[in-house]
């Protein structure tokens, strides 16, 4: 299966954050004829034990992806939202004219991120800075407040971002690529045939509510004591105008970066330099960097005593509904992973 395609497939799914179970339920399908064992946590964590013997290496991603949250229904259907994650600027996530996705009690509700234009706001109005969650709304053609209820909606319902994903060359680019083009990168792992040669004991770990302050990871710990773990998640990258490569010294198509440190946590310098090291004897490129507005999963193993990394392909327009990956990246990422938990 091409990248685009599998990664088409995992994008497709609705996990947002607080709801991941169908997530979950394609991990555990899709794994299953290459693990030895598969189990769910009562947090939601999905944890598959891969094979080998020895010295118990965790690689873990997350379930969830960046949504917002139905605050209120008003009179005339229009669902007014707030985010699903830890309180945020709204416009950084650039919600306006996207189409939408009501996860309602009934199931699915098509629906439209929408802002009244310029053409009906008042001077005040369009020359207000900014944008708060106040001012803008999901659509989904409701013609009143009951209207909605009857169709499912309710305080409380997800909303994630709907578009298709697209690919320009090797260039794939979508909502949701932060996991689960990482529970993709896994999934490949496995298919290649990682557990034939395994020198460790490999662990899979797929978690819930990274995205609202690594929940998922932090209960981890309580089931499942891995000796090094590596966190995956997306980079940063800086190939973009207006961003300084002296400010973030990454780009598309040069390898996995392995972050040194982020706004949480400082990584393990040892298991960074044994993944540089196997870096170095397969020619697999890799970056160096250091996030200072990120966190991840990661963090949580280092506050509980594992000695964790953070390995991340680059991507650009990160938790965006455009966030972007190049193909090579992907493949590197794979070829690194591999080489570090077998020969």
């Amino acid at each position: 299966m091409s990248w685009f395609n599998l990664l088409e497939e995992l994008t497709t799914i609705p996990g947002p954050t607080g709801q991941e179970q169908s997530v979950m339920d394609w991990c555990e399908k899709r794994w299953k004829p290459n693990a030895e064992s598969i189990e769910r946590s009562p947090t939601g964590n999905l944890y598959a034990r891969i094979g080998g013997s020895g010295r118990k290496v965790l690689i873990q991603a997350h379930a969830d992806e960046i949504g917002f949250i139905v605050r209120s229904i008003d009179d005339d259907g229009f669902l007014h939202v707030s985010t699903a994650q830890v309180m945020d600027d709204p416009a950084k996530r650039f919600p306006i004219g996207q189409p939408a996705l009501v996860l309602g009690r009934y199931g699915e509700i098509e629906g439209l991120l929408a802002t009244a234009t310029g053409h009906v706001l008042t001077e005040e109005q369009r020359s207000s800075k900014g944008m708060t969650y106040r001012e803008f709304w999901v659509d989904i053609g409701a013609k009143s407040k009951d209207e909605a209820i009857e169709r499912g909606v309710h305080p409380g319902a997800r909303v994630i971002w709907n578009p298709p994903l697209r690919s320009m060359g090797s260039r794939i680019y979508g909502k949701a690529i932060d996991d689960r083009m990482l529970l993709g990168l896994m999934t490949r792992m496995l298919e290649d045939g990682v557990k034939e040669n395994l020198n460790c004991r490999l662990y899979f770990a797929v978690t819930v509510q990274e995205e609202n302050g690594l929940i998922g990871a932090n209960a981890l710990f309580q089931d499942l004591r891995p000796d090094v773990a590596i966190a995956l998640d997306v980079g940063l990258a800086g190939d973009v105008p207006g961003v300084s490569e002296l400010t973030m010294p990454t780009a598309l198509g040069k390898g996995p970066i392995l972050t040194h440190k982020d706004s949480s946590t400082h990584y393990s310098r040892e298991v960074i330099w044994e993944l540089v090291e196997k870096a170095e004897a397969n020619d697999i490129p890799v970056q160096h960097a250091i996030f200072e507005r990120f966190g991840s999963d990661g963090a949580q193993f280092i506050r509980h005593g594992i000695p964790a990394v953070l390995l991340c392909p680059p991507t650009r327009y990160t938790h965006s509904p455009f966030e972007m990956v190049d193909e090579a990246d992907l493949d590197s990422t794979v070829a690194l992973l591999n080489a570090y938990v077998t020969g």
